[in-house]
């Protein structure tokens, strides 16, 4: 009886040992596998064997993650001050790279993109960094993605979210804007003012060669503001007669 006993405890823990040792390994995800310390392999999507106190394994996600990069203190060419922050999309595209060449490789990829942000934003004026985001986007990209290869990380993109300025520049900017676009007014009415002097003059000398057309257009002017203004008068005047009255004078 003791013996039957000792020997079902015996295959109850092997059985225990035997569902431990199965691992199941999702299609996105890929296994490292260490036997005693040493790494010998990869463990590919599906039921996979480890053997227990021998060997050990680090899980690792393929899929894209996305990362968001803090708000960074920079200091823009022209030594202007301002807060940047980005989004890092990247990937592992070597499981055992990401595990065997550096730790926790989410936290280093995320420490290089903020350092990385901060270096190329300073190598732009404030006038660049507002209107070149997609520029300084794919410069910081490319180092990012450089720098990380050997740890088998992908980086697929980062983005520029947003570009917070202090108080005093963004009175300064608004100035500027508001400025530019008064002289653009002024410069739009000084256009208009010039051609409707050009089409004034081609109307005059249009009406002067035929003198019954300014007679016309003086009592089209009269039945308008008769139209409107019922108690106006209006006395018309030749300016003949005006300037036969000045000859007159000067004698």
């Amino acid at each position: 009886m003791a013996l039957f006993s000792a020997v079902n405890i015996v295959i109850f823990w092997l059985i225990v040992i035997l569902i431990s040792s199965l691992k199941v390994v999702r299609q996105y995800e890929r296994g490292v596998r260490f036997t005693l310390g040493k790494y010998t392999g990869m463990m590919e999507p599906g039921l996979r064997l480890i053997v227990p106190l021998i060997q050990t394994w680090e899980r690792v996600d393929l899929r894209v993650k996305a990362v968001d990069v803090p708000s960074q203190e920079c200091v823009s060419k022209d030594n202007v001050s301002l807060k940047v922050n980005a989004v890092l999309y990247y990937k592992v595209s070597a499981a055992n790279k990401a595990i065997l060449e550096v730790e926790t490789f989410g936290y280093a990829v995320s420490q290089l993109a903020q350092t990385t942000m901060r270096n190329i934003v300073g190598e732009f004026e404030l006038d660049d960094i507002l209107q070149k985001r997609e520029e300084i986007s794919q410069k910081i990209q490319a180092i990012v993605d450089k720098d990380t290869d050997p740890w088998g990380i992908k980086v697929d993109k980062i983005e520029i979210k947003d570009i917070e300025l202090p108080d005093t520049m963004k009175r300064a900017m608004a100035h500027q804007a508001e400025a530019e676009r008064d002289r653009r007014a002024r410069i739009t009415l000084a256009l208009g003012e010039s051609q409707a002097a050009e089409k004034l003059a081609q109307a005059a000398k249009v009406i002067g060669k035929e003198p019954a057309g300014l007679q016309l257009r003086l009592f089209q002017t009269m039945g308008e503001i008769a139209s409107e203004k019922n108690s106006t008068i209006i006395l018309p005047v030749p300016t003949e007669l005006i300037e036969y009255i000045k000859k007159l004078s000067n004698k």
